[in-house]
């Protein structure tokens, strides 16, 4: 009789993948699982989409503190961005992805051959013309959420988005190694990009991401650079309601209210072309109609978190009171990317679950 065959371990996956990663789960103030694959602990990732919810958090603060209306037109404290058609779009449809201008440029890499200009991204921001009315359908900002709020932010506060989110929430949270732009002096700290999958538009994403040039621009949807260790206290501190030892950043009304559902289950992101479950600023398990995502094949409903182009990903589960971060270097086609890290997730989630 054959023994019965187990079940990979997440550290197996992640290890059999090759490449640097690292790899954090942990419950409460315990750490489960703190590994480090090819690379030192303090090892800096580039982030791409999954450093997004940063700058959610910070116009989550603004908006608690006043300074700004979630439900205001962009264009009451940014009067340019008015332009095609935008008047109506809000603060909140941007962080919804519901502004019906998912791209600035007219398609992505317009928008990528532009990002490592702040004035370009921001000017072709406000031409933009409207696909959709404001407020209709989801479909995925993947470079402009970071413009358009992080814009916002700068007109709002007198800040760039790198100032106000190290002001408001990493400074005060401790969270030194986390970068809107990689910062000079750390490019000997941070994991070069290489390729594993997804054929040519791997290489050239990958060469495109490991220029300076490009590491070093802030863009904030796309150059967040963190540690694991860092991610892991952000993602902790959301789970607590805006508090982490002792140190408040966030109200929990606040929290509660950037993770609310706006999106119904199943509904289709019209950019991605598959369902995805949205937030204010986060994604959200329980996507029907989904074989996987990067949580997993079937995340409870409340979980939350965001993939970074199945490069990197963080999410963390109330129920379970888990926090899970993984983070690599490998550049990766969608489908093989998706698979790979919903097996990582499930498998934390048989063995910490």
């Amino acid at each position: 009789m054959k023994p019965a065959r187990t079940a990979p371990t997440a550290l197996d996956l992640a290890a059999a993948r090759g490449g640097t990663a690292r790899l954090w789960v942990q419950r409460g103030s315990e750490t489960l699982l703190d590994a480090s694959l090819g690379c030192a602990p303090d090892t800096l990732f580039l982030l791409f989409s999954a450093g997004k919810p940063l700058t959610a958090l910070a116009v989550h603060h603004l908006a608690e503190r006043g300074l700004i209306e979630l439900d205001a037109p962009v264009c009451t404290y940014w009067p340019e961005f008015a332009g095609g058609g935008k008047r109506e779009v809000s603060v909140r449809h941007v962080l919804q992805h519901r502004s019906g201008a998912p791209t600035s440029t007219g398609s992505i890499v317009g928008d990528a051959r532009i990002m490592t200009s702040w004035d370009r991204s921001v000017a072709a921001a406000e031409r933009a013309h409207l696909r959709w009315p404001a407020g209709e359908v989801p479909a995925y900002h993947i470079l402009n959420f970071g413009f358009v709020l992080g814009e916002l932010v700068r007109r709002v506060s007198g800040m760039d988005i790198a100032q106000y989110a190290h002001k408001a929430l990493l400074e005060p949270l401790g969270l030194h190694d986390t970068h809107v732009g990689l910062t000079a002096g750390q490019e000997h700290r941070l994991a070069p990009l290489r390729v594993h999958s997804g054929g040519l538009a791997s290489y050239v994403r990958c060469a495109y991401f490991n220029r300076p040039a490009v590491r070093e621009a802030v863009v904030p949807a796309a150059t967040v650079t963190a540690t694991a260790a860092d991610l892991a206290r952000l993602y902790r501190m959301v789970l607590l309601g805006g508090t982490l030892d002792g140190v408040t950043v966030l109200r929990p009304e606040t929290v509660a209210a950037a993770l609310r559902p706006t999106t119904e289950r199943g509904e289709t992101d019209r950019l991605l072309r598959i369902p995805v479950r949205w937030a204010e600023g986060f994604q959200l398990g329980g996507a029907a109609g989904r074989g996987a995502t990067a949580m997993g094949t079937s995340p409870y409903p409340e979980t939350f978190g965001h993939n970074g182009s199945y490069v990197c990903s963080a999410w963390a589960d109330p129920s379970r009171d888990l926090v899970c971060v993984y983070l690599t270097n490998l550049v990766v086609g969608r489908a093989d990317g998706e698979r790979h890290h919903a097996a990582v997730s499930d498998a934390v989630l048989r063995e910490f679950g």
